[in-house]
């Protein structure tokens, strides 16, 4: 039995009546069993992230060293600009203020916490990280969906060791898969989320890229920029310079651990390029011949891997329950490899995504998901651990980052190419099935009966 498509703004396959299902489930199976996971998982999953936390807390706290000391960001510079944001103002003259105005209240939130600034920050970091495995845990655990978005979460974030609780990257992150994750049930609530996220660091904005076509877009991209805009005005209103980071973005170089520095770190390896590596904006970036050309390339590679999102949007045919997520993670990683900047705390953000993608079992991503926490573990060995070697182009230094960078870059290639073809509209149809649910009302489900009730999500 097939079951037929609805209006326009469905987002199920174009171009046909029907929504194909797969094979009939073993001999014996119900459209219910099999669908959620069994309580020792639950508890296995939730036991795995409390002792790798325990294991980040013993690294943040000294108790483990692993290389550099990493909290000076937060006792240093975001003290710093905590001082400043309570007078009123943004920190105008401080070339380190990179962010949106929205990072305003990031920095001020441990203020309101009982203990020392560091500590306080440490605490909040653990809390959206808490509150982003629950979601992910929640989602796994629905019918037809998976508890691996749960573990990618458990192992992913401390394989960036002391970093990940260290800058306010991991918040974010949270807020970015919180939103993604209740985007298909409540768009505008999503939308909202993903659009607080992006007035925070920009980036989380990109997980829009793949919102279903019709209702859901307008909905989800409507409650994204109302959140963004009223948000934005707020601050710019009530505080001074909220966006004079503007200005200092566009002075930036090309920061010593972006797949654009690559070149440059391969030409001085050899003594082939004389210019100055040095505290720029707030990170260590390469000054002098090649930069300017290599900010241009680099731009320019955003702007195509965006115009094929809006090309693969168009001639999508397919829209899954896993779509929306994989396109997220696709967009992501298009945003993070032709970056200018790559710095160490981005990996999170990789991580975020993909533990999104793999709560549904449909999922493409899946080999991204491994390369994403191989480059996770790459950059930890580039920093804090030898980042000296990094900044010097010392062999060990620019061998790691190649790696990194290089498995980065494959990693965009093969989300993007597995996107594609998991939404093309001319795959050899599955064989339909009949399968029977408690009701009065006959219903065509696939081996994982979940599959049709996410997609029953998007066809709403």
């Amino acid at each position: 039995m097939l079951a037929e498509d609805g209006p326009d703004d469905r987002a199920g396959s174009v171009g046909s009546s029907t929504v194909a299902l797969t094979a009939p489930p073993a001999e014996g199976a119900t459209a219910i069993s099999s669908t959620t996971p069994a309580r020792g998982a639950l508890w296995a999953v939730s036991a795995g992230w409390v002792v790798s936390r325990t294991l980040v807390v013993l690294m943040i706290t000294g108790v483990i060293k692993i290389g550099l000391d990493v909290s000076t960001d937060i006792t240093l510079i975001y003290h710093a600009w905590y001082e400043v944001l309570q007078t009123g103002t943004f920190p105008m003259d401080d070339v380190t203020w990179q962010y949106p105005p929205g990072a305003a209240l990031v920095i001020l939130l441990p203020g309101l916490l009982p203990w020392s600034y560091l500590v306080s920050f440490w605490v909040c970091c653990g809390i959206f990280d808490a509150a982003a495995m629950v979601l992910l845990v929640r989602s796994g655990a629905r019918r037809g969906r998976s508890l691996a978005g749960g573990w990618m979460w458990v192992v992913g974030v401390p394989l960036l060791g002391p970093t990940v609780y260290n800058r306010y990257d991991i918040l974010v992150t949270a807020i970015a898969v919180i939103g993604l994750l209740v985007l298909l049930r409540r768009p505008v609530l999503g939308g909202m989320l993903l659009g607080l996220g992006g007035l925070l660091k920009l980036w989380p904005l990109v997980a829009l890229a793949g919102t279903p076509r019709g209702r859901r877009t307008t909905r989800s991209w409507t409650g994204a920029l109302a959140a963004l805009s009223s948000l934005a005005f707020l601050l710019a209103a009530g505080m001074n310079g909220a966006f004079q980071f503007l200005t200092f973005q566009a002075n930036r170089g090309i920061e010593v651990e972006s797949v654009g520095a690559l070149p440059i770190h391969f030409a001085r390896l050899f003594g082939a390029w004389h210019g100055q590596v040095q505290m720029n904006y707030g990170s260590v970036e390469m000054l002098g011949p090649w930069v300017s050309v290599i900010s241009k390339v680099a731009l320019a590679g955003t702007a195509v891997g965006f115009g094929w999102l809006l090309y693969w949007r168009l001639r999508a045919r397919r829209w899954q329950a896993a779509t929306t997520y994989d396109a997220a993670l696709a967009a992501l990683l298009i945003f993070t490899a032709t970056s200018r900047v790559i710095s160490p705390q981005y990996m999170v953000w990789l991580v975020g995504l993909a533990a999104v993608c793999l709560t549904v079992r449909g999922t493409s991503q899946r080999p991204v998901a491994v390369m994403i926490l191989i480059t996770t573990l790459l950059t930890t060995l580039e920093f804090p651990l030898n980042f000296g070697d990094t900044v010097n182009s010392h062999p060990l230094g620019v061998a790691t980052i190649t790696a990194r960078n290089l498995l980065l870059v494959a990693a965009t290639v093969v989300s993007c190419r597995r996107l594609w073809l998991s939404t093309r509209g001319d795959r050899p149809e599955p064989t339909a099935v009949t399968s029977v649910l408690p009701g009065p009302e006959q219903s065509s489900y696939p081996v994982r009966p979940g599959i049709a009730y996410e997609q029953s999500l998007l066809d709403d």
